[in-house]
């Protein structure tokens, strides 16, 4: 059984920013700052949600309505400022996959690192990595140190790791790139298995289609609140509807 459960959450980033020479020259070059005048940004406000096995819910919204802060939030990289926050599962977060990598070692021995960082113990691992290595179709290149690689090289072995494992909550940005084409077919399927096979996903997404058929529930966020939360396609529709006042 796998629930995700938040109660009147809220998450605060505490900003303090110095005046900048603009500022001093030109006043009132500042008056757009976004900041509260005690340098807090209110990332995400009053958030109630409730998940459990068999849901899977799509987050919609504008670009800095706070999706991918609500995805950190529940990876627990973010702590909550105030309000109930309850995950229970084994996670696997599917953004900024290359968190944990260290640029020195090899490819072998980031294998190992990364997926101790997802959960995995070293006896899991041994049974794990030749599959790893396989998918990511870097062969010979895994010997050297990972700060030698091409970008697309690092994002397959970033990838390769990141979905190895059997995720109980997937948490999952679309806005993943996975090498090149001939790579990416690949990627989507594998993608498509952990969907298929996590007992909670979460899902930021800004295509309304894939939303609909992918997921059961859906919230709209705007500035960090949830303006609407239900179905998803009545959701989306409504989402859409506002993109045309």
């Amino acid at each position: 059984m796998s629930k995700i459960l938040l109660e009147d959450l809220c998450l605060d980033f505490n900003i303090h920013k110095k005046k900048s020479i603009k500022s001093l020259i030109i006043p009132g070059s500042e008056r757009f700052n976004k900041l509260e005048p005690n340098g807090v940004i209110h990332a995400l406000r009053n958030i109630n949600l409730e998940l459990n096995d068999g849901d899977r819910l799509a987050i919609v919204g504008h670009n800095g309505a706070g999706k991918s802060t609500m995805l950190k939030m529940l990876a627990g990289v973010y702590p909550i400022t105030s309000g109930k926050r309850f995950v229970d599962g084994r996670i696997s977060s599917l953004f900024e996959m290359s968190t944990g990598f260290e640029m020195e070692a090899t490819g072998w021995e980031n294998i190992q690192l990364r997926g101790l960082m997802l959960g995995e113990t070293p006896e899991s691992m041994k049974d794990k990595i030749a599959e790893i290595a396989e998918f990511s179709e870097l062969g010979d290149f895994l010997n050297a140190p990972v700060k030698y690689y091409s970008s697309g090289m690092f994002i397959r072995l970033a990838f390769s790791v990141s979905t190895a494992i059997e995720p109980e909550i997937l948490l999952l940005d679309e806005v993943i790139a996975a090498g090149d084409a001939g790579f990416l077919a690949k990627a989507k399927q594998r993608m498509k298995d952990m969907m298929d096979t996590a007992n909670i996903l979460v899902f930021v997404t800004h295509s309304m289609p894939y939303a609909i058929e992918l997921c059961n529930k859906c919230i709209w966020l705007e500035r960090g609140e949830i303006v609407m939360s239900g179905n998803t396609k009545e959701v989306t529709d409504e989402y859409i509807k506002s993109q045309k006042r």
